[in-house]
């Protein structure tokens, strides 16, 4: 019999409002949503912001005119969370059903969440109202504390440090479980305490990680968001197995983001960087990490020599000789003996063309995926280099 799993899927990562500039490409631009997948074939989601979108699309593509159920769990009204209502395709499908959960704002009144997305739909804010989604949809009123079951799946909230207020969830299914912690500005002792109680021990906790330490400290102190560092001692409080860093500011260029992961990965090594398309497959007592395909660019073929170094999977540093099977301005496929460690930080040094051999191309790359290659029995490692401004020449 198969073991039960649980898988989240990164759909949006991004807050405060969506970005679209070029070196925020890989880790993705949509604000946030995530999905959650269950092997008993339960859906949730988490928030409904512009990757919502993206979701739906998905969605659409694969379920072949089959009807779908799903659970969507709204942590609060902020734009970038419900941003994504208007533009989720399943919701106009007869077919479909919905049931949506959320607290009661004593800004909107009861039955907050109904209009709020209602408003998202109306004139003048957009061309088609709510009555044109066909799709059933129920809406649910929680609050902070509540405990409830969905399938089989125990749901917890707990009440965040947000202006205007935020809920945490906590998903418990048979696999094991998901804490989903965004926009919460720690510092208060009470929504602290909560947030350790209901991320204690998880498998996957979903951690805002908005700002650096310093902005937390000084220019976005009361702002409602958190930090790297913050996140990390959460997860070392609670015990939690893996520490995804979640709601990137959308100034956060990749090499910030890639900056935050390195610090957090010296402080809690089972930490990563929400990226979009970026999935987490849990089983018992094991959670499984993997890329998004997409993100990796077409490149040319070569066979080019090259010294790579970087921080192996088991945590060890390593140097070796290496063979780079394509490459472009962006990346590279390297073959490599040793396997490193997803969204490490490799450095590549390439010899110069035309050179008297005392100089190399230094250049310093994420890993993106690290998967079995059919050639020499090597690993296939894909890469993406930093930004230009930070490849250097360098002399033996």
């Amino acid at each position: 019999m198969n073991q039960p799993t649980t898988k989240v899927v990164f759909w949006g990562v991004r807050g405060s409002t969506p970005t679209t500039q070029p070196n925020a490409w890989r880790y993705g631009g949509n604000t946030a949503c995530v999905e959650v997948i269950l092997s008993n074939g339960s859906r949730f989601v988490f928030d409904c912001g512009t990757g919502l979108r993206l979701l739906g699309n998905e969605w659409e593509q694969s379920s072949f005119g089959r009807s779908l159920e799903a659970h969507v769990l709204v942590t609060h009204y902020h734009w970038d969370h419900i941003q994504g209502i208007p533009f989720f395709p399943p919701f106009s499908q007869s077919r479909n059903k919905f049931h949506l959960y959320g607290f009661q704002s004593k800004f909107v009144g009861p039955e907050s969440l109904r209009k709020v997305f209602d408003a998202q739909l109306a004139s003048p804010y957009f061309p088609v109202g709510a009555a044109a989604m066909g799709s059933a949809r129920e809406f649910h009123e929680i609050d902070g504390g509540e405990r409830f079951e969905i399938n089989g799946t125990y749901v917890s909230t707990c009440w965040l440090n947000h202006p205007q207020g935020c809920l945490a969830y906590r998903l418990n299914t048979e696999a094991g479980s998901v804490v989903y912690a965004t926009d919460n500005e720690p510092g208060v002792p009470e929504f602290d305490e909560n947030l350790r109680q209901i991320a204690s021990g998880a498998d996957v906790l979903i951690c805002d990680s908005q700002y650096s330490p310093e902005q937390l400290a000084t220019t976005r102190k009361g702002w409602g968001h958190s930090s790297w560092l913050e996140c990390v001692k959460l997860a070392r409080q609670a015990r939690v197995r893996n520490l995804v860093l979640f709601h990137h500011d959308p100034d956060s260029t990749d090499t910030v983001i890639d900056g935050f992961l390195y610090a957090a990965r010296q402080e809690f090594p089972a930490t990563w960087a929400a990226m979009e398309g970026m999935s987490a497959t849990i089983q018992k007592n094991s959670t499984e990490v993997a890329m998004a395909s997409s993100r990796i660019a077409q490149r040319q073929r070569v066979h080019v020599e090259a010294t790579v170094s970087g921080l192996s999977d088991s945590g060890a540093r390593f140097e070796e000789k290496a063979v780079i099977r394509d490459i472009n301005f962006q990346g590279a496929y390297i073959a490599l003996e040793h396997r490193p460690a997803l969204q490490s930080q490799i450095q590549v040094q390439l010899p110069i063309p035309g050179s008297t051999g005392s100089e190399t191309l230094a250049l310093r790359g994420t890993v993106t995926r690290a998967d079995p290659s059919s050639q020499e029995a090597r690993i296939g490692v894909a890469v993406v280099f930093a930004e230009d401004e930070d490849r250097v020449r360098a002399r033996d």
